[in-house]
């Protein structure tokens, strides 16, 4: 049981040959590796259901990406965490435009949702600064 991702499969392009099924887990990781693409994203954060998965010694296949397939349609929800210093709505957004794309063009399906939550804000990069810039070493 994956706790990441409804487990739930889209039957579309039926031909005479038969029908493709897309997994939600192929549909969650194309959204993750597009998220992680844009600047500003660090990371995805999983919350709570996948921090249970991998207690259960189980590893989520797309730590912080939930989806809905459809026939047709998906809806995507990513949990994410961002840079500090990134003007977070520009990231947001880039991050939908890029998720809607790789998922549309890899899978056909039609993306009627990309929901951005931001889940925490990196700051690594501050506290490397502000130890180069202390007086006590």
């Amino acid at each position: 049981m994956n706790l990441g991702v409804q487990i739930l499969e889209a039957e579309n392009n039926i031909n005479e040959y038969g029908a493709v099924k897309i997994a939600d887990d192929v549909v969650a990781i194309i959204a993750e590796i597009a998220a992680k693409e844009v600047k500003g994203i660090v990371g995805m954060s999983g919350g709570i259901a996948d921090s249970i998965t991998e207690m259960l010694g189980k590893k989520s296949p797309s730590k912080g990406v939930k989806v809905e397939v459809g026939e047709e349609e998906t809806a995507i929800d990513l949990y994410v965490i961002v840079e500090y210093g990134v003007r977070i709505p520009d990231v947001a957004w880039q991050v939908q435009e890029n998720v809607k794309k790789a998922v549309e063009t890899m899978t056909g399906l039609k993306v009627v949702e990309v929901n951005i939550h931001i889940q925490g804000v990196n700051l690594e990069k501050e506290n490397k600064q502000e130890d180069a810039t202390s007086r006590y070493k």
